[in-house]
């Protein structure tokens, strides 16, 4: 029986999975390679010359993609008063303090992100073993926990993307929808390069982008190659 379907296989057999592709010849490759009938989100896989185990060499953060990810993001803020009418006012779709807290603990889950300001931190901290295993639990390290509301929630709502390291040094990110002309999609990968390249440990030897792959969330893989790649960043 085979694991994949015949749109799948008919797809894969047209990439060469073995070749590195330049940037944009892969992005050509992945939006022609659909294997579903919805507007399927972009995924990127970067491998990285980092040994994640060291607390050092863990690489984690966020970047604000230059055209965003494609999908409509609903944003809680938890903050009180002032800041509470700023993060409505920068379009935040909820916000509050404690009765907040009290909601969420009653089952409600329906946001996609959450922002913090610090003083609320002490509130949030009582739901941290709800939001923290749906990674929604703010992060100061991720610019989720910070007075600057209005900035956070704009970013935030402009397809800011948060990334993590994972046990196996392998960096997984949306860049886009297949919708998205080619010159987005490029130009939305070349800055989330940009970003991880920035983020680059000083402890980490030898090659640092190992390799990269870019694929629709149902079809097959797209090697890129990650030296031309450096170089337009570089560029």
């Amino acid at each position: 029986m085979p694991k994949h379907g015949k749109q799948y296989r008919k797809v894969a057999e047209a990439i060469d999975r073995n070749k590195q592709h330049e940037l944009r010849e892969a992005v050509d490759l992945v939006t022609n390679s659909g294997c579903a009938k919805f507007d399927e989100a972009i995924d990127i896989a970067v491998r990285l010359g980092i040994d994640p185990r060291h607390a050092d060499q863990m690489v984690r953060s966020s970047v604000v993609l230059p055209h965003g990810i494609g999908k409509e993001v609903r944003v809680l803020v938890f903050a009180k008063g002032e800041k509470e009418a700023e993060a409505l006012a920068a379009g935040a779709d909820y916000a509050g303090s404690d009765e907040m807290v009290k909601k969420i603990q009653g089952g409600w889950l329906d946001f996609d992100k959450t922002i913090a300001t610090p003083d609320m931190m002490g509130e949030v901290g009582k739901i941290g073993r709800i939001l923290g295993p749906r990674n929604l639990m703010p992060n100061a390290k991720l610019g989720t926990v910070t007075f600057d509301v209005a900035r956070a929630v704009n970013e935030t709502k402009k397809g800011k993307v948060d990334f993590k390291a994972d046990k196996a040094g392998v960096i997984h990110a949306v860049v886009g929808k297949r919708s998205f002309s080619a010159d987005k999609l490029y130009e939305n990968i070349v800055a989330f390069i940009d970003k991880l390249i920035q983020l680059k440990p000083s402890t980490s030897k030898g090659i640092y982008l190992r390799a990269i792959s870019l694929s629709t969330t149902m079809g097959p893989g797209v090697k890129i190659d990650p030296v031309q790649t450096r170089s337009l960043v570089k560029s």
